[in-house]
């Protein structure tokens, strides 16, 4: 193989490594906030795993684009039932979020 081909060949390989280290750390940083989002709200956080959705390019607030991955997950209050959640993260920033909320009891003022 000539020295062209063996660079062009190390550079695709790189280049394909950086790609799939990205994703996972997507997936990890992902499986962290579903975790602790169904910890917090007290339910069940079912196959203790997310999965990828979609991915996008998206600009962030400098301006400058950046890949947008979605991830889905399930959750169960009472482990007979089966809700579905979903977040957003741009980069390693969690930009939206679907599912779990811990319950809470809001005073209303009657006067």
């Amino acid at each position: 193989m000539s020295p062209p081909a063996t660079i062009g060949l190390m550079i695709a390989a790189a280049a394909a490594y950086a790609w799939w280290n990205s994703a996972r750390a997507a997936a990890e940083r992902a499986g962290l906030l579903g975790r602790n989002a169904c910890t917090a709200a007290g339910v069940i956080w079912l196959d203790e795993s997310v999965h990828a959705t979609g991915i996008r390019l998206r600009r962030g607030d400098d301006g400058r684009l950046g890949l947008e991955r979605s991830f889905r997950f399930e959750y169960s209050r009472d482990g007979a039932d089966r809700h579905s959640g979903k977040l957003v993260l741009h980069g390693d920033r969690l930009v939206s979020f679907i599912g779990p909320v811990t319950p809470s009891v809001t005073r209303i003022d009657l006067h």
